[in-house]
């Protein structure tokens, strides 16, 4: 099984996670796909529009923890530093369609996505104060940018999910659909986008954000530095162990 799909069709290119079994939980691997993939997308003048999908009844559980342990993300050159940077630095439109959970880097992929398609069973989440952890892919300032810092204080202080329709009233989704109709919208409106001048497409995303994108690199940067440091302290250990031993985390 492929765990990342690829398909090119009328200047888009899907990227659908397709590890179902696993809650399309992401390995190193694949973000090394998904990095690739970007590139290849950003410089092939064929390619207008990236849309990512998951299945309509799981977008991505987040990271394959037991892979995470054996590979963790220990500099700026890992498969997921990589993919962050591609999705932060992408110059044409990117577009998701998620349904199903969105764990972790399931929805903070979601705030550099120019547009987000949601089925109404979404349920988004960023539980990393759970795993000892920090936020990641610069979402400690762009959720507080969309949500406004009560709201993101909840979301990231507390980890709890937040659903479909409270996505949509911040802003974070555009739309929200029948998880079974969900994928095809987005492949609709993606064509639709692509059937643009892309020169319009990149002059316009490119003026909306170039403000944005260089205090969104170093801000992932900075996470990025806390987040490793973390992930060798006391809490994160407890907190993985507890999710490998299938019991509830004791933390002191």
């Amino acid at each position: 099984m492929t765990p990342i799909l690829q398909h090119f069709e009328s200047g888009v290119l899907t990227l659908t996670l397709n590890r179902v079994d696993k809650k399309n939980s992401l390995t190193s691997a694949m973000y090394a796909d998904l990095a690739q993939a970007l590139a290849q997308a950003e410089s092939d003048p064929q390619t207008k529009v990236v849309l990512i999908q998951g299945h309509e009844t799981v977008f991505s559980a987040g990271n394959d923890i037991a892979d995470f342990l054996q590979q963790p993300a220990a500099d700026e050159d890992s498969a997921v530093f990589r993919f962050l940077r591609g999705i932060a630095t992408f110059t044409k439109p990117l577009m998701a369609s998620v349904c199903g959970p969105a764990v972790g880097i399931g929805t903070t992929l979601l705030f550099h996505c120019d547009l987000v398609f949601a089925g109404d069973n979404a349920a988004f989440s960023m539980p990393f104060v759970n795993l000892g952890l920090c936020p990641e892919a610069g979402s400690s300032v762009l959720a507080v940018q969309l949500m406004g810092y009560q709201r993101a204080a909840e979301a990231l202080l507390m980890g709890e999910p937040f659903l479909a329709e409270t996505a949509l009233e911040i802003g974070l989704v555009s739309r929200v659909l029948p998880p079974t109709e969900t994928n095809a919208y987005a492949q609709q409106q993606a064509r639709k986008m692509a059937s643009k001048p892309l020169s319009s497409l990149m002059e316009t995303k490119r003026l909306m954000k170039a403000t944005q994108t260089p205090w969104v690199l170093a801000r992932m940067q900075e996470e990025g530095v806390a987040f490793g440091r973390m992930l060798k302290e006391p809490a994160a250990i407890e907190a993985f162990s507890a999710f490998m031993e299938k019991r509830k985390p004791v933390f002191h």
